[in-house]
């Protein structure tokens, strides 16, 4: 059966962007008579805030959406995560890594090849990781290609791919090779958060029956690493569709960070989730 879903995060207000997303993605699953799925990114404990979570809400029910109850919270759900974490560790798949996010960007700067390689630091040294172990230091679990690409076979590695039914940055569409070697050893789990996206959006996906993951062009690379992950846990393949991003008067993408002004100012200021379609060309 045909699902899709809209997977925000609580980290601020909603925008133009995210209403273009969710009205692409609820608009298929009505012309296909399937689901769709409102799902709360909260994992990051640091950025998440309630009352961003009752926003989301308050203005998808203004654009007129409707979608499954009960809503799935991930920050609700961490003890799954860690499930698949220790799965993909029992098997020899993933390492500790000690490593800063400080000390990882100043070795992609110094990398002769090119940031993939600097992200692939590859485990410490057994006595190292021993010390720093007693010393009570951070690490993050770190997915290793090398394992990973032996744990499939070279075959199957081969022909990891995926189904694009839009398109990428560069026009890419249709069965795309998958790359994971382009995201380096990504980090799966880490102390903070206690996992990452890449671990906690398939993980979801799959859980929740999703057949086709509609959402914008930005996310188009991060489906080569999550390809991957679906294919070491035995997790469904759905199908892609990667959307074109809005963009604001001055050509730049509209970002929470960047303070776009937010689905809650626009109907403030008198816009109508009609006028908003009809501006969203939907």
């Amino acid at each position: 059966m045909f699902a899709t879903r809209f997977a925000p995060s609580p980290t601020g207000r909603l925008h133009r962007g995210h209403a273009f997303s969710a009205l692409t993605a609820w608009g298929a699953a009505k012309e296909a008579g399937g689901r769709f799925v409102l799902r709360i990114e909260d994992i990051d404990p640091t950025r998440c805030r309630p009352e961003f979570e009752v926003g989301i809400h308050e203005d998808l029910t203004w654009l007129g959406l409707d979608w499954e109850t009960p809503v799935r919270r991930q920050s609700d759900h961490r003890a799954d995560y860690a499930a698949a974490v220790e799965a993909l560790n029992g098997r020899g798949l993933l390492y500790r890594c000690f490593r800063t996010r400080k000390e990882i960007l100043d070795a992609i700067g110094d990398a002769p090849h090119g940031p993939a390689e600097a992200a692939r630091p590859g485990p410490h040294p057994a006595d190292e990781e021993a010390r720093l172990l007693a010393e009570g230091r951070p690490f993050a679990w770190r997915l290793s290609l090398d394992r990973a690409k032996e744990a499939l076979g070279g075959a199957a590695w081969d022909a990891l791919s995926f189904v694009e039914e839009g398109s990428g940055p560069d026009g890419e569409t249709g069965v795309i090779k998958a790359r994971p070697e382009t995201a380096g050893d990504v980090v799966l789990a880490r102390k903070d958060a206690g996992t990452a996206y890449h671990l906690a959006v398939t993980h979801d996906d799959a859980l929740q029956a999703i057949s086709h993951v509609i959402r914008g062009r930005d996310l188009f690379e991060a489906t080569h690493i999550q390809r991957l992950i679906q294919a070491l846990m035995g997790w469904p393949e759905p199908v892609y569709h990667h959307h074109r991003l809005l963009a604001g008067p001055d050509g730049r993408r509209y970002a929470k960070r960047d303070r776009s002004v937010t689905l809650a100012e626009l109907r403030e200021g008198g816009l109508t989730p009609e006028g908003l379609r009809t501006e969203l060309n939907l």
